[in-house]
């Protein structure tokens, strides 16, 4: 039997020049918190802080100027089949943080729903996502483009946070996923949430028979997508900052957060982060990553016994790094130092842990500098 929606989710119907469709507002109101986040600190967000993270590409932008955007739709896998029946945004206000569902009824709606989209970002600068760039805006983009309509997001700054999340949090969590980090870094845990594989079928279930009842947690469990990936864009981009890493606590985002920076060429400040990596107790396999990374950046920056002391413990012990470690100091010894017995030794163990035409050569090339080394002493 067919219910009317409106009877579960507290909504309305929306007529446009496409037709018509189904809409919901909320507000988490600026006094409330979503876990350890109060909204109130969304608003206070400074207009520079997607900066860094985005690489200068989000220079200056004012938090009432960004969109949070997720879809549900009829599959998991995208492509031109693949249909968004429900578009939330979400919105920074004065009163608090607003979020605005377009819902699609049927097929039919489409039309309508991607229009009312496209009115409610005239005013947007910056768009965030959460794995929007390979899924939610590649899916709109086609879906306006079947439409005959020209997309939104062509002059908006796009932002996907899952990326600055997954360099910031990939060794420290099983999962990046934005529930996960919602449990794990803003401490708020769902209560009777849908799957998200669920979700698709629940859409058809209500297209085939009106039923509406099932459709309320997919309403909810989209809307805390939103306000979570609002909060969490409060969090991310904070540690890509200059001053950022004291806003990190875990041993591995601070190696994490290195090995970012270093990719950006500022090795003095992955250095530092390194080394609070290293002091911060990392478990072995990574901690002996950070190591040989830190030892290769002191290398560079003239600091060559710090370098070679790293160098030496990796070489003691059982690691992965171990023959590189080996290597390293074997060049050294022999193109800084002279110390080509030295050289020698560190080449012989390496070879004995790892054989290679490469290091047998160096093996030859340090005995004969050995040698000659020894006649001329003598």
């Amino acid at each position: 039997m067919e219910e009317p929606l409106d009877r579960f989710v507290n909504g309305r119907e929306v007529e446009t020049p496409q037709g018509k469709h189904f809409e919901t507002e909320c507000l988490w109101h600026h006094w409330k918190s979503h876990g350890s986040m109060e909204i109130s600190r969304l608003q206070t967000l400074p207009c520079d802080l997607l900066r860094e993270i985005s690489a200068e590409a989000i220079a200056d932008a004012p938090p009432e100027s960004w969109a949070f955007l997720d879809t549900e739709t009829t599959g998991l896998a995208g492509g031109s089949g693949t249909c968004p029946f429900m578009i939330g945004v979400g919105r920074i206000r004065a009163d608090g943080f607003h979020v605005r569902q377009f819902f699609m009824r049927d097929f039919s709606e489409e039309p309508s729903a991607l229009a009312a989209l496209d009115e409610s970002l005239s005013d947007v600068k910056v768009l965030v996502t959460y794995n929007g760039k390979s899924f939610d805006i590649p899916l709109l983009e086609t879906r306006y483009r079947l439409k005959r309509a020209r997309p939104p997001f062509e002059r908006l700054a796009h932002l996907d946070l899952l990326h600055g999340a997954r360099r910031l949090w990939r060794f420290r969590f099983e999962s990046c996923r934005l529930v996960a980090l919602e449990n794990q870094i803003l401490g708020h845990e769902r209560e009777n949430d849908v799957p998200g594989e669920l979700i698709p079928e629940i859409w058809f279930d209500f297209v085939r028979t009106g039923r509406a009842a099932r459709l309320a947690p997919v309403f909810v469990h989209n809307a805390l997508d939103i306000v979570s990936l609002a909060c969490l864009t409060g969090i991310v981009p904070w540690a890509f900052r200059e001053s950022g890493a004291a806003e990190l606590r875990h041993a591995t985002e601070f190696m994490s957060l290195g090995r970012w920076i270093e990719q950006a060429g500022n090795l003095e400040r992955a250095r530092d982060l390194y080394r609070e990596a290293i002091r911060r107790c990392l478990r072995d396999d990574l901690l002996y990553r950070t190591m040989f990374d830190l030892a290769l950046i002191e290398k560079k920056l003239g600091a060559h016994d710090a370098s070679v002391a790293l160098l030496s413990d990796l070489a003691a012990i059982r690691n992965e790094h171990r023959v590189e470690a080996l290597e390293a100091l074997a060049k050294h010894y022999e193109h800084r130092e002279k110390n080509y017995e030295m050289a020698l030794e560190f080449t012989e163990t390496a070879l004995q842990l790892a054989p290679s035409e490469e290091l047998g050569k160096r093996r030859d090339r340090l005995s004969k500098k050995k040698g000659q080394t020894l006649l001329r002493l003598a």
